[in-house]
């Protein structure tokens, strides 16, 4: 399959470098200068591109963009979204992050992420592999039929689009969750029990089901707010898995006492 990334930071490089592995045409993109987008994409495997090209004769198209840089999408972007063929799968990899990404008014007000990103790009998305951390992306896949083995949620309103990511995650070592429909995707934002909190297929079923909106917005102030409180040496994967889960918790206590 032909594959585009747009970015190719913490997901989009081991992203990148997996979809190589399984045998994929991979070509990547980012902001960086030609001459070390091109050391980059040679680490990974893959082949460097302008934004004019990463988009050309794609299956998938990957935006692995932070919010901040979609709330003021330069207008090569926007031309690069609004040009692609109807038939590209164009898939999202992002989260709303405020401390990072600043206030963005409408998702304050509670519009779902994979719908603003719609928005922005002007074109519809699949929301896939936003709800794993960076780290278990790159070394937190295993093969199918591995017990214990990790799955990631999908959404979006496309059935192709999901089959086909669904193909793509299980090539990168994760099981796959059909998560709902765009609309639906507020169920794997942060602040849910199915961010970042590492479960098998069928847990992270119940983990959807367990997503509460009203206090959604609260649990990703407190889990981010926990974890950039550890001094950096303590800043751990596992110490950040732990903190995520304490949402899934949190969400099985409040069920439980119902």
């Amino acid at each position: 399959m032909k594959i585009g990334i747009i970015g190719i930071g913490f997901v989009g490089a081991p992203l990148a470098k997996h979809l190589v592995a399984a045998g994929h045409q991979v070509k990547v993109t980012n902001t960086r200068p030609p001459e070390e987008l091109a050391r980059m994409a040679q680490a990974l495997g893959a082949a460097p591109a302008t934004l004019q090209e990463v988009g050309q004769g794609v299956d998938v198209l990957v935006s692995s963009l932070n919010f901040n840089v979609l709330a003021a999408l330069p207008q090569d972007l926007q031309d690069l979204f609004r040009s692609l063929p109807a038939d590209v799968i164009v898939a999202d990899t992002g989260n709303y992050i405020p401390f990072r990404d600043g206030r963005i008014e409408a998702l304050e007000q509670g519009q779902v992420e994979g719908l603003w990103v719609a928005e922005q790009l002007g074109r519809p998305v699949t929301k896939f592999l936003n709800n794993l951390l960076a780290e278990t992306i790159a070394t937190g896949g295993t093969p199918p039929g591995t017990p214990g083995r990790l799955a990631l949620a999908l959404a979006g309103d496309d059935q192709r689009a999901k089959q086909v990511l669904t193909t793509l995650s299980n090539d990168i070592g994760f099981d796959a969750v059909d998560a709902g429909s765009l609309a639906d995707s507020w169920r794997q934002q942060p602040g849910t029990p199915a961010y970042c909190t590492e479960l098998t297929a069928p847990e992270l079923v119940k983990a959807l089901a367990l997503a509460n909106p009203d206090v959604m917005a609260q649990e990703r102030e407190r889990v981010f707010t926990e974890i950039f409180r550890l001094p950096e040496v303590e800043r751990t994967h596992k110490a950040i898995v732990a903190i995520e889960r304490s949402v899934l918790q949190n969400a099985q206590q409040h069920q439980s006492g119902r």
